[in-house]
């Protein structure tokens, strides 16, 4: 379908799905067992929806048809588009990444070593919680896998090995 509908095209018909069903992101998480952010995603085109939950999202949004449920489950086009920045919670996102940052990075490096957070192997979920001052907040959780960096042996380099038994 997006070969043939753009990516917009098709993100505004999930968005629509879920609009009609009246049900926020947190409602929709629930009934499926997955994040609140793994949801967006997948109704922004930006993660694959797995055969084992297609009857969780078709039950959750009964009026998603069935042409946007085959196509959530091809590998999507991740990508986004480079005026997003310009949007104030995404900058506000980016500059705190960025503020914090080297900070964290030498957190995970003093904690497990010299590597860093997978994005693949990665859980994000956004909370509401109330501050101690009785205000909102808001809580982003980066749930990342710990990749440690490989030194880079030869005799460790499997397409190395092949070449020197195939002479």
């Amino acid at each position: 379908m997006e070969a043939t509908s753009s990516k917009a095209t098709v993100v505004g018909r999930l968005q629509a799905a879920k609009h009609k069903s009246g049900k926020s992101f947190n409602q929709i998480a629930q009934e499926t067992g997955l994040t609140n952010v793994y949801v967006a995603q997948l109704l922004r085109r930006q993660a694959q929806l797995k055969p084992d939950t297609a009857s969780k999202i078709r039950a959750a949004l009964p009026d998603l048809p069935e042409d946007l449920v085959q196509e959530m489950m091809k590998p999507p086009m991740r990508s986004y588009d480079p005026s997003l920045i310009q949007e104030p919670t995404i900058y506000r996102l980016n500059e705190a990444v960025m503020h914090f940052g080297e900070s964290i990075k030498e957190i995970i490096n003093e904690e497990f070593g010299d590597g860093i957070m997978s994005a693949i192997d990665f859980y994000c979920s956004v909370d509401k919680v109330k501050g101690v001052d009785g205000k909102d907040r808001a809580v982003v959780t980066f749930d990342g896998k710990y990749l440690p960096y490989t030194e880079q042996k030869v005799e460790h380099m499997v397409s190395k090995l092949n070449l020197h038994e195939e002479k």
